[in-house]
C-alpha cells in the first residue's frame, strides 16, 4: 500500500519504535514515518493525525493502549505548553538510554563507513536547576508583563514563574526585574510592530563565585527611563554585579545585538570551574551546566590522550575554556575564533589562571590550519566545539590537509556528528569512541564527545 493512504484527522493505532531527535515518539504506520509528541519507545497508542506531509506525518495521542513502565507525571505544571523541555514524562535512568540511542540511531544512519563504540550517557546525580543562564522574551499580554518560552511552533509566549531546570537564583532574578518593568512601566518591545524597547531578559549567575549578570536586550539605547530603571534594579537586586544593556534594534531572530553598555557595576562576572577561573562578558559563551562540564571536560581531557608533550589546537575556542582545561597536560595551546570578544575573553582567562604556555588568535580554523601546514606547522590534537550545524566542509577539508593525528569533537547534534565522522572517515580517520555525556536532562538535547584519528599513525 501507499504511505501516502494517511489523511489529515485519521485515527490509527501506532507501535513506538524509537525516540525522535526532538524528543517525540516515533512509529511506522504502513512504511510511513509518524511522529507523535509525548510519546515513549515501547507505548501503543491511539493517534489522531495532525499533519501530513511527503515523507513524513505527525499525530496527537488520544489514548495510551499500551503506557511506558518509564512514564512519569511531569512536575513542571506548563511543561505541554513551554517547549523548553521535552522528556520531563520519562524517568530519568530512561532518559539517559534514549539520549544514547539517538546517537545510535544517527551513527546507523548516517556513518556509512564503520560503526563507531558508543557508551552509556553519563548523566547527573540531581538532573533539575542545572542552567546557569535564562534568556527570556518578555512581552506585555493582557496589561501585564510576561516572559517565558514560545509555545513550539508559534508565536505565543508562555508565561514562566519558575523553571525546574533553572538554577533558583535566575529565576529570582527575573521575577523581580518582571515586576520592575512593571511597576515602572518600562515600553516592551512589539513584534509584530517593531515598537518599544526591551525585547529579552538574560540572566546569568556564577554557580561557584555566586556572582549575577542582568543583560536588558533593547531596540532602544539609552533605555526608556533608564536612571529610575538602573535605580530601582540595583535598590531590589542588590547582590547582582553587572547590569548591561544590549542594543538590537534590527528585526531578527537573533537575541544579541552588537554593541552592549554597562548600566552599572562590572563588565564581566566571574565564574568558576574546577581549579579554573573565567571571566565572561555578556554575550561570551559559556556552558549552561557548570558541574556536568566538568565531566564534559574531563572526558575531552581523557580520550585526548596527552602526555605533556603535544601542542593542542583548540578550534573555536570562544572564552578559551576547553583548552585551558587541557593546558596542564599539553606543552602548548593555541586557540582560535572569528569573535573578537571571545579571543579578549580568552587572553583574560589564560593570564588570570597564570596559564603562559596557551595563546589566542583570531581567524578561522578553516583558514589558520592549512596556512600553518603550509608552513610546516602540526599540532598534535586538534578539539572543536562548534554550533549544531557542525564543523563545515572547510574546516574538514583543513583538517585532513593538516594530517592531524588526533581529533576531539565535542558536538550537540548527534545528526551533523555522525555526517562529519562519516566525511572524516573517508578521508582517512577512524572513529575510535563516542561518549555521550547529558548536559541537559529533561530535554532530547544530548551533548558527545568522540575521538578520531588518523589510520596507520
Amino acid at each position: 500500500m501507499s504511505p501516502m493512504q494517511l489523511k489529515k484527522g485519521e485515527v490509527i493505532g501506532l507501535p513506538i519504535r524509537r525516540l525522535g531527535i526532538n524528543g517525540e515518539g516515533v512509529g511506522f504506520y504502513r512504511k510511513q514515518v509518524v511522529f507523535v509528541d509525548g510519546a515513549i519507545p515501547g507505548e501503543y497508542v491511539t493517534t489522531r493525525i495532525t499533519e501530513v506531509q511527503k515523507k513524513y506525518a505527525r499525530g496527537e495521542i488520544l489514548r495510551l493502549k499500551k503506557p511506558s513502565s518509564h512514564r512519569v507525571k511531569p512536575p513542571c505544571p506548563i511543561y505541554q505548553q513551554c517547549g523548553g523541555c521535552q522528556l520531563q514524562h520519562i524517568d530519568y535512568p530512561m532518559q539517559l538510554r534514549l539520549k544514547r540511542e539517538l546517537v545510535e540511531e544517527a551513527f546507523s544512519r548516517y556513518a556509512k563507513q564503520e560503526m563507531p563504540t558508543i557508551r552509556e550517557t553519563i548523566g547527573m546525580e540531581e538532573p533539575w536547576t542545572y542552567r546557569n543562564k535564562a534568556q527570556l522574551p518578555v512581552r506585555r499580554q493582557a496589561g501585564g508583563v510576561v516572559m517565558g518560552m514560545y509555545t513550539p511552533g508559534s508565536h505565543h509566549l508562555v508565561d514562566m514563574k519558575g523553571c525546574l531546570v533553572q538554577h533558583p537564583e535566575t529565576d529570582r532574578i527575573l521575577d523581580i526585574v518582571r515586576q520592575v518593568l512593571q511597576d515602572l512601566s518600562i515600553p516592551l518591545y512589539n513584534e509584530k510592530k517593531h515598537r518599544g524597547a526591551v525585547r529579552h531578559l538574560v540572566v546569568r549567575v556564577g554557580i561557584a563565585t555566586k556572582e549575577a549578570q542582568l543583560v536588558l536586550i533593547s531596540r532602544e539605547d539609552p533605555l526608556p527611563k533608564e536612571d529610575a530603571l538602573v535605580k530601582e534594579l540595583h535598590r531590589r537586586l542588590p547582590g547582582v554585579s553587572s547590569f548591561i544593556v544590549n542594543h538590537n534594534p534590527h528585526r531578527t531572530s537573533l537575541v544579541f545585538g552588537e554593541k552592549s553598555r554597562v548600566l552599572w557595576g562590572e563588565e564581566k562576572i566571574t565564574e568558576g570551574l574546577g581549579k579554573l577561573t573565567f571571566r565572561l562578558s555578556a554575550p561570551a559563551f559559556f556552558q549552561l551546566n557548570p558541574s556536568q562540564t566538568v565531566r564534559l571536560y574531563d572526558t575531552v581531557l581523557n580520550v585526548a590522550g596527552l602526555s605533556g608533550r603535544e601542542t593542542v589546537v583548540d578550534a573555536y575556542c570562544g572564552a578559551g575554556t576547553i583548552g585551558l582545561w587541557l593546558a596542564g597536560h599539553a606543552a602548548r595551546v593555541i586557540g582560535m575564533d572569528i569573535v573578537p570578544e571571545a579571543i579578549t575573553d580568552a587572553r583574560e582567562n589564560a593570564a588570570m589562571n597564570r596559564i603562559d604556555h596557551a595563546e589566542y588568535v583570531l581567524g578561522a580554523a578553516e583558514e589558520l590550519l592549512p596556512r600553518w601546514a603550509d608552513q610546516g606547522f602540526r599540532p598534535d590534537v586538534v578539539v572543536a566545539d562548534p554550533p549544531r550545524t557542525g564543523l563545515g566542509e572547510d574546516f574538514m577539508d583543513a583538517l585532513l590537509r593538516a594530517e592531524v593525528p588526533r581529533f576531539v569533537y565535542v558536538s550537540c547534534n548527534p545528526s551533523t556528528l555522525a555526517k562529519d565522522c562519516n566525511r572524516l572517515a573517508r578521508g582517512g580517520y577512524a572513529i575510535r569512541s563516542v561518549q555521550p555525556v547529558d548536559m541537559f536532562p529533561q530535554t532530547s538535547q544530548v551533548e558527545s564527545v568522540t575521538l578520531l584519528e588518523r589510520k596507520n599513525q
